[in-house]
């Protein structure tokens, strides 16, 4: 089992890891009315992104967990204005009549919302991490952020947020382990030096 630097070789096991992970930690397959709303929104653009940072758990049949990051969180919303936009509208369109996916569309095709909480945090960077269980438990998590936060740290990137869902509590708790404070509901916070001895 290793941690290696993620490649776009590897965009379908990882949508499948953020498929499996999607509602809150657990299985989301069939949960909205397409299966790769979740990924469009909460992997591939960050795959895809020039200056994305990507880090994949690979147990040599492909990966089963994987860490996902910008360092400038506005330069990422003026990238994917200008080219994931499109791409996502090509697959799902602007909107939804399912009340439950609004958000999901709405991400899709507004990423300026990300901005508000890199604003309010005064951390530009931030990331997802997402594990199948049979990586969980086993400090592959842990490992994963230290490596990004010695790669943001390496960068001069004085610190990372991400957002947590209300219903992800084990999620919240294993932040909390690795330092992580909270100074708003539902966003967490690392200095980069911090999340670098995790």
């Amino acid at each position: 089992m290793t941690i290696r630097r993620a490649t776009i070789d590897d965009l379908d096991a990882m949508r499948r890891v953020c498929l499996l992970t999607g509602d809150s930690g657990a299985d989301a397959t069939g949960r909205w009315s397409d299966d790769g709303l979740i990924p469009d929104v909460y992997l591939e653009p960050y795959l895809r992104y020039p200056d994305g940072l990507a880090w994949v758990v690979d147990v040599g049949a492909g990966p089963i967990g994987y860490v996902i990051a910008v360092a400038d969180t506005a330069d990422f919303v003026a990238w994917w204005n200008r080219s994931w936009v499109g791409e996502f509208v090509t697959r799902h369109g602007r909107t939804t009549d399912h009340d439950d996916e609004k958000w999901l569309f709405t991400g899709g095709v507004h990423p300026d919302l990300m901005l508000a909480s890199a604003e309010n945090t005064g951390y530009a960077a931030h990331l997802h991490i997402d594990l199948l269980p049979q990586a969980q438990g086993r400090g592959l998590g842990r490992e994963l952020l230290r490596t990004l936060g010695r790669e943001l740290d390496h960068r001069g990137v004085p610190g990372v947020h991400l957002r947590v869902g209300e219903a992800n509590v084990g999620a919240a708790a294993f932040y909390r382990r690795l330092g992580f404070d909270s100074p708003e509901p539902y966003v967490m916070t690392s200095p980069s030096s911090r999340l670098a001895r995790a």
